[in-house]
């Protein structure tokens, strides 16, 4: 590394780096959603002709750009497609990336069932051929306090979701990765974790048009080390419900269990809504670094909801959102 670059002290805070060390050591998860300040630290304030050259997944064709945009850089496809917190794959941030080749996308069905009148499965092939390809342009902030601009494209999970005619029981909606005990992903094989990976929404957080079904970025389709064919983003909530490569839907009537707040409840919530009145136990989360960004940039502050407050907010009308973070 070379002394222009930050070190890892100047990325993420000492005791972020040893919270996430404790989990290697408790053996629950080694290497737990990403030690930032390791061989990933020196995305920060990279100078461009540094940049490791990103692989270009196919170009999507009739991909339709829409109103959901921000007024802000988008951030280079190498960063969005090399600093990737994907467990299944590996532990660090640019382990994903270089394994890329284990995750097998084709042939993928995604089964649905639970509470719904028409439970089912369907195939990728089906779903890029019957919902529409959008362009959105969202902000997209982790839990460990970084943050990228990411053109996703994809459709409303609500389009999907209504296809499987949930019942009025359908009070929330359960998501798990893929995972298949014979022939695990490396990560798996690694990290006791209680595989597949869970995550979960209240049903109107799901059906809200904001909630995007990704399968592509940039144009082009998703790469394998960002969840690829098929992954959830909740812009106003942190990363970590953003579940990727997923192969089941199902509606509950229950809060479904899900994994980071199984592990670690009072640091991972399910609800994970970006608040920056709300610190993880740890780290402040009233200010971010923008990833790619210059270390001389600074941290820039964080907004409520992630800024779809306007759009959100509603949800969680009579909440105490300091309790159901």
């Amino acid at each position: 590394m070379s002394s222009s670059q930050p070190k890892p002290s100047e990325i993420t805070p000492k005791e972020v780096w040893l919270t996430r060390r404790r989990w290697i050591q408790s053996g629950l998860a080694l290497g737990v959603l990403g030690a930032t300040a390791g061989a990933g630290a020196w995305w920060w304030g990279r100078e461009p002709d540094e940049a490791t050259p990103a692989r270009h997944g196919r170009p999507l064709e009739g991909v339709v750009k829409t109103g959901y945009r921000v007024d802000e850089p988008l951030t280079d496809y190498a960063d969005v497609t090399h600093y990737n917190n994907f467990l299944e794959l590996g532990s660090d941030k640019e382990t994903p990336a270089e394994r890329a080749a284990f995750l097998p996308t084709r042939p993928w069905t995604v089964r649905v069932d639970g509470e719904c009148e028409a439970p089912g499965e369907i195939d990728i092939e089906t779903i890029l051929k019957v919902y529409p390809r959008e362009e959105r342009v969202y902000r997209f902030r982790c839990v460990e306090a970084w943050y990228m601009v990411v053109p996703w494209v994809g459709f409303s999970l609500g389009d999907l979701l209504r296809r499987f005619k949930p019942t009025s029981k359908a009070k929330y909606v359960a998501f798990e990765s893929l995972y298949d005990p014979d022939h695990p992903l490396p990560g798996q094989r690694r990290l006791r974790l209680g595989w597949p990976y869970r995550e979960g929404l209240r049903m109107d957080e799901a059906m809200h048009p904001l909630t995007l079904l990704a399968t592509g970025l940039y144009g082009e389709e998703l790469p394998a080390q960002n969840g690829a064919p098929l992954r959830l983003v909740v812009p106003w909530k942190y990363g970590f419900k953003s579940i990727k490569s997923v192969v089941r839907i199902h509606f509950s009537e229950h809060q479904p269990v899900t994994t980071w707040n199984r592990l670690q409840s009072d640091e991972y919530g399910f609800y994970a809504n970006v608040n920056p009145e709300v610190d993880h136990p740890r780290w402040s989360q009233r200010r971010h670094r923008v990833l790619g960004a210059s270390v001389f940039a600074g941290k820039q502050p964080t907004q409520m909801f992630n800024g779809y407050a306007a759009e959100v907010a509603g949800l969680y009308r009579g909440m105490d959102l300091h309790k159901f973070f």
